[in-house]
């Protein structure tokens, strides 16, 4: 058996578990290890591991995995969490940073205390106000790809279906977020890898939102790359101006911006809080 350094942490109540390379030199995470540590009642629990390693002329490569075991695609709230651990544990001293994640470059920085900003690539895919079938009927929905795939579907183009909840489509809360959310993630246009899933609800000046993850298989309490796509779908569509503010399920805000220029999305920020909730070590 080995012993291994692990810390949790949580971006807008999106959690997972981290492991510092410095730290485990010789950690070698398989996917049942993975599936294992991650599960709720019988792991630590969390959405998902990142995995921070040094890497070249960057100040880390970020590895994320989701709670199934699969290799992951871009992790928003798991970066601006791989961020602040970055600062706190000494890799680095300056304003903003980047590193690498999925062979790509990122940047970001720590704004204030806990307040942690990514900055995305450009998004591509963009592709909107298209009808997918799901929960019995056509549903309007708008598709973009923030590093991450995501379909945005605005609760207020779902008709009422009363085999969910006779009255679901009044209130974000009561939507059934977890059964269309599926449906939609393993949709034959989405395949072979499939898609996430984010529903919003616009209120004057803030989108509420939830969220199916794929590779969790489930609703999570926020989602970085999710909250992107809304907030660009949302501002594409002509509902918002950017900065855009959303209210995830955990409760947390995060502020999405961006410019459009020749009708391209281009300097995408997501912000948000990040912490640390507990430290541990684990044995394998």
């Amino acid at each position: 058996m080995s012993r291994f350094y692990f810390t949790k942490m949580s971006g807008a109540g999106n959690d997972f578990i981290l492991f510092d390379g410095k730290i485990n030199p010789d950690l070698h995470l398989t996917p049942q290890i993975i599936k294992n540590i991650c599960a709720r009642r019988s792991g630590i629990g969390a959405d998902g591991v990142l995995f921070l390693s040094d890497f070249k002329d960057y100040v880390f490569k970020m590895e994320y995995f989701n709670a199934d075991g699969s290799v992951g695609s871009l992790c928003g709230n798991g970066a601006r969490c791989s961020i602040l651990y970055g600062k706190e544990s000494g890799r680095y001293g300056i304003e903003k940073i980047k590193f690498l994640t999925n062979g790509t470059e990122y940047s970001g920085q720590v704004l204030n205390g806990s307040l942690i900003q990514f900055n995305l690539q450009p998004p591509s895919e963009l592709k909107r106000n298209f009808k997918i079938k799901a929960a019995k009927q056509l549903i309007n929905a708008s598709y973009i790809n923030t590093g991450s795939p995501h379909v945005v579907i605005n609760i207020r183009d779902v008709l009422k279906y009363p085999e969910y909840h006779d009255s679901f489509y009044d209130s974000l809360e009561q939507f059934p977020v977890l059964e269309i959310g599926k449906e939609i993630r393993y949709h034959k246009d989405f395949a072979p890898l499939g898609t996430n899933v984010s529903f919003i609800d616009v209120l004057h000046d803030v989108i509420n939102i939830r969220t199916f993850e794929r590779g969790v298989e489930d609703e999570t309490m926020a989602c970085g790359t999710g909250s992107t796509a809304a907030a660009i779908i949302t501002v594409v569509n002509g509902l918002m101006k950017q900065p855009v503010r959303l209210l995830v399920k955990s409760g947390a805000e995060l502020i999405v911006d961006f410019t459009i220029e020749n009708h391209l999305v281009q300097n995408v920020s997501l912000i948000g809080p990040a912490e640390v909730t507990f430290k541990g070590e684990l044995i394998i």
